[in-house]
């Protein structure tokens, strides 16, 4: 009765190195170094808690000083393995630099490591926790770490390597201690409870192992502390969740079924049985989260693999397979990190039971949660533009397109003037159609064309033709930049839009350059190249020029109504019907116009050189402000008040 009592961890710590559970590793390199003889003057052991870092510095050091060795097999009897054992070595100081991390007691520390091992081999140092230690202290140790006197090792051991100096770091041999895995911590377990007749069930111990996360000194301890419980009838897994307060499997699955099943007055009414039984709200939630992942492993995971992530038995892992099959793994992770944000709240929060609750029956509307969270992501999807608009596919017959080799070899022109740009148009090639098979249906009997009977200054106009519009509507779309792409709207004319070449007229010599040899010129460059799927496509953006109706009328033999334009106006005239199409393009005679029609044309000229010059000059004010302010302008028909 007067003997003092002796926890087990302390009890069962190893005195060997074979004894050491786990580590593999670790073991066999020490065991080399002391066989070679290849010992280091400093080392680093780092690793999670009771991973067993203390233990194989005590160990190490007493195979070292051992009157018999250095061995690998210590006696234990001699009086160096005693006092190591016992804690009351004089060659082997142990320091927690916890409570020992000024730089007076590393200054301390070196005075000392001057002299001579009093009866030992060597004189050994274990600092452990040595990342508390400040800086100062750090740099004091450096040097002697580096180069130590004979016969004096340094063991260094830290759960948070990070904090260590990395030349400190640098000066050791380190070794990483990994977590115990739940078997190896099951195994040993259980022969300390045949040892201490603690009459306990192999799932209560994978219970233990798998609370402990890989510690077995956190595992003895809870072990220890479950022994007190020993009685006529064996201690089992609810025990151990009364003694820590975690809910049991059946509490929890019972739970999970209410939310699966979006019934929250259900759901609610086992929570009111739970939290009045004593469980704290953090906790409830942290263990419905456990639960939820280990829905999910079992989801997701062969069934070997979920037995070993769950460690549940054969009837909890059908529980968990049935619930599993009756949720989408995204509703899963939806779950669990409801249950996050929510134990976020309950830890900052002086209300914890009212969000308890809030929690229960927001996670108990799964079904309406779920569909909202579609919804948002359908929505975030439409406003940032990620849905690819239908194309539609027009089934007409397809005509040979008339070459423009020399307009699609030139090179952009900067500036163009339009002098120049005539030069190069003066004598036009002319321009022939290949014949086709029939295409009767496709093309209709009559067709009109435009003529201008004025036309003050060069006007962007939209292509009368459904082929070039739908055209030119697609490489718009694939223009991803909103300022370039209202630009083309505003300032650009298709000519001609086709895998082989792409003409473009800008009516804006500003804008010109920007596209020519500009930022937008990239971006016209990728534009053409996603919508054709090809590379490098040759694009030419050039001024408006004179004869640049002939080229959207030659590229395209179905053409419809025209369109007006708000300076010039154009007469349409008829051309008789063709039953089939002649190798050359044929024109229509132009009529010649009445004296009431010239007067009418005469003041409406009048009247358009009024809004020209009142256009040109909203084009050189808004061409004084950036890109982003002239599309505002455009979407909203604004103006800039100076």
């Amino acid at each position: 009765m007067n003997e003092k009592y002796v926890p087990l961890y302390r009890k069962y710590r190893p005195q060997r190195l074979e004894e050491i559970v786990g580590q593999e590793h670790i073991k066999k390199a020490l065991t080399n170094a002391i066989e070679l003889n290849k010992i280091s003057h400093a080392y680093l052991f780092t690793g999670p808690r009771g991973t067993g870092k203390t233990s194989t510095a005590r160990i190490f050091a007493k195979s070292l000083n051992c009157k018999e060795g250095p061995t690998i097999s210590p006696c234990g009897v001699c009086e160096n393995c005693i006092d190591i054992t016992n804690s009351t070595p004089m060659d082997v100081i142990e320091i927690d630099a916890a409570s020992n991390r000024k730089v007076e007691d590393a200054q301390n520390i070196l005075e000392k490591v001057m002299y001579a091992p009093v009866n030992s081999r060597y004189k050994i140092y274990i600092i452990d926790e040595v990342h508390m230690l400040s800086s100062t202290a750090f740099n004091a140790l450096l040097k002697t770490l580096e180069e130590p006197p004979k016969n004096v090792i340094f063991i260094l051991a830290t759960t948070e390597v990070h904090k260590v100096l990395d030349t400190i770091k640098s000066r050791c041999q380190r070794f990483d201690f990994k977590r115990i895995t739940t078997e190896d911590i099951v195994k040993h377990l259980r022969y300390i409870a045949d040892n201490e007749k603690i009459n306990i069930t192999d799932d209560a111990l994978f219970t233990i192992a798998k609370n402990s996360a890989g510690g077995m000194r956190d595992s003895i301890a809870l072990l220890d502390q479950l022994s007190v419980l020993d009685g006529a009838d064996a201690i089992t897994t609810d025990d151990i969740n009364n003694l820590l307060g975690r809910l049991s499997f059946d509490v929890l699955a019972a739970l999970t079924d209410k939310i699966i099943s979006s019934q929250p007055q259900n759901a609610i009414e086992d929570l009111e049985n739970i939290y009045n039984s004593g469980n704290e709200p953090v906790q409830i939630l942290t263990n419905l989260m456990d639960y939820l992942k280990n829905v999910l492993v079992v989801k997701n995971c062969r069934p070997e693999i979920a037995f070993e992530l769950t460690q549940a038995n054969d009837v909890q892992l059908k529980t968990l397979n049935e619930q599993a099959a009756k949720l989408e793994t995204h509703q899963i992770v939806f779950l669990i990190e409801k249950c996050a944000d929510y134990i976020k709240e309950l830890k900052l929060t002086n209300n914890p039971r009212l969000w308890l609750e809030v929690s229960i029956i927001d996670l108990a509307n799964l079904a309406e949660n779920t569909k909202l969270i579609e919804l948002q992501d359908r929505l975030t999807r439409l406003e940032g533009g990620n849905i690819q608009t239908a194309q539609i596919q027009y089934n007409a017959p397809q005509i040979s397109k008339p070459e423009h080799s020399e307009l699609s070899k030139q090179a952009p022109v900067e500036h163009a003037k339009p002098d120049i740009v005539k030069e190069a148009y003066s004598n036009p090639q002319p321009q022939t159609i290949k014949s086709m098979p029939e295409v009767k249906d496709a093309v209709p009997e009559k067709t009109e064309k435009v003529v201008e009977e004025f036309s003050p200054m060069p006007k962007s106009k939209h292509s009368a033709t459904s082929d070039l519009a739908s055209l030119w509507g697609q490489l718009l779309e694939n223009v991803h930049s909103v300022p370039a792409r209202t630009l083309l709207k505003q300032w650009a004319t298709p000519l001609v839009i086709s895998p082989e070449s792409v003409i473009l007229t800008m009516k804006n010599e500003v804008l010109l350059k920007q596209f020519v040899e500009g930022n937008k010129r990239q971006m016209l460059q990728s534009a053409v190249d996603n919508m054709f799927s090809q590379k490098d496509s040759k694009i030419v953006v050039r001024l408006p020029m004179a004869g640049d109706e002939k080229i959207v009328q030659e590229n395209v033999y179905v053409s419809e109504t025209p369109v007006k334009d708000n300076v010039s106006e154009k007469k349409t005239v008829k051309t008789p019907e063709k039953s089939d199409f002649s190798l050359e393009p044929e024109t229509a005679p132009e009529p010649e116009p009445d004296d009431d029609e010239v007067a009418e044309l005469k003041q409406e000229a009048e009247k358009d050189e009024d809004v020209v010059k009142n256009s040109s000059l909203n084009r050189a004010l808004s061409n004084m402000h950036s890109d982003n302010v002239n599309m505002v302008l455009d979407i909203f028909e604004g103006k800039v008040i100076e």
